[in-house]
């Protein structure tokens, strides 16, 4: 048996990882003075509450060595042989060094793979994985495979927090608009501000545009981030659901690793080609 596990900044929807079984290491967040394990004591629902204004100071670490450790652990425990672990990229996280330090003190053999990405788009890689060996692929034709997705992962999103954004340095500061909601998009590190607007049909339009302009198979991913953007998420479910080329539209949440960075407001999500190696 092959065990998968990610970590939590993936934001994987509970049907996939528990479609795929997969383990989800949880990041810290630190909300002032106290330290959260996403996912495990800290919803999406409840960081949101936290953000008050002025918001309090946040900060995010990655897994140690030794939660990693504990999660190989119970996946030997679950049957696992192998472990295949898809984790945020190293340019935002040291999560894959953590990984590969506890690596070291495995029972089984572990390969991990740098998604290059983070947020949802680490769970792209993990999903065209996950799908390529349930079609019969061998392992390593499907790591990579999904290694191959890093520059190919597209991304449209509306940012409403650029304080935050800033503050985290995502985006550089003198590449944020003055305007209160812009939209970024591109495919993979080229991203870049492509418009910015007032009312919600107008950043409806920006955001689904780019998911027009790619060609062939696509699987799509749509966030919700705190309840004011539920109008932006059904649009494009909608949308989306409409066009030929779109095999899959799933819905994430945006939960408290990434809102960290991002604030409140965040809207939009992920594209990437649908295949197999």
């Amino acid at each position: 048996m092959i065990g998968l596990l990610t970590d939590s900044s993936s934001q994987i929807p509970p049907a996939l990882r528990d479609r795929y079984d997969v383990e989800v290491v949880p990041v810290t967040v630190s909300i002032g003075a106290r330290d959260y394990r996403e996912g495990v004591d800290l919803t999406a629902d409840q960081f949101y509450e936290h953000l008050t204004d002025p918001p309090p100071l946040i900060k995010t670490a990655q897994p140690s060595p030794g939660e990693f450790v504990a999660a190989y652990r119970r996946m030997v425990d679950r049957g696992a042989r192998q472990i295949i672990a898809v984790l945020v990229g190293s340019d935002f996280s040291g999560c894959v060094n953590s990984a590969e330090v506890a690596a070291e003190h495995s029972d089984v053999p572990v390969h991990i793979i740098d998604s290059g990405t983070a947020s949802f788009g680490i769970t792209a890689c993990l999903w065209e994985l996950a799908v390529a060996m349930e079609q019969g692929c061998a392992p390593d034709a499907a790591m990579a495979w999904a290694r191959s997705l890093t520059p190919r992962i597209g991304t449209s999103v509306l940012l409403q927090g650029l304080e935050f954004v800033s503050a985290g340095g995502r985006i550089a500061a003198d590449r944020l608009t003055d305007e209160p909601a812009a939209v970024y998009a591109g495919v993979g590190s080229d991203i870049h501000e492509v418009g910015s607007g007032t009312t919600v049909d107008e950043l409806n339009e920006l955001l689904l545009a780019p998911f027009l302009q790619i060609e062939g198979p696509i699987r799509a991913a749509v966030c919700l981030a705190d309840p004011a953007t539920a109008v932006f998420c059904r649009y494009l479910e909608r949308a989306l659901a409409d066009l030929d080329h779109v095999l899959d539209v799933t819905r994430y949440r945006v939960g408290p690793s990434i809102a960290a960075h991002t604030g409140p407001g965040t809207a939009g999500g992920f594209y990437w080609p649908a295949g197999s190696p």
